[in-house]
């Protein structure tokens, strides 16, 4: 298993969520079926939705820090091509 860098997300946390929401929904959905409780399976369909949307929204979660360090990495880029042109032209204190 690959080790992730320090400060990179976790995810033990969505994957208990997901797993617990799907559950909810199973048990929800069955027991609406065997009761005949039509209240029962919508909450269940709802669970499932929630858990869908937990999905997308860590995704679009890693997207957002990918893109933040790209940035970062940018920048520092950046920072240092300053420096060197400073240093070149005797400019630094």
């Amino acid at each position: 298993m690959p080790s992730r860098p320090p400060g990179a997300p976790s995810r033990a946390l969505t994957t208990f969520a997901v797993g617990f929401l799907l559950l909810d929904a199973l048990l929800l959905g069955y027991s609406g079926f065997a009761l005949g409780r039509p209240m029962l399976i919508v909450w269940g369909a709802v669970c499932c939705v929630a858990a869908a949307l937990v999905v997308v929204g860590w995704r679009r979660y890693r997207r957002v820090l990918s893109d933040l360090e790209q940035a970062r990495r940018e920048m520092r880029a950046d920072v240092e091509a300053i420096r060197q042109l400073l240093r070149g032209n005797r400019l630094h204190n």
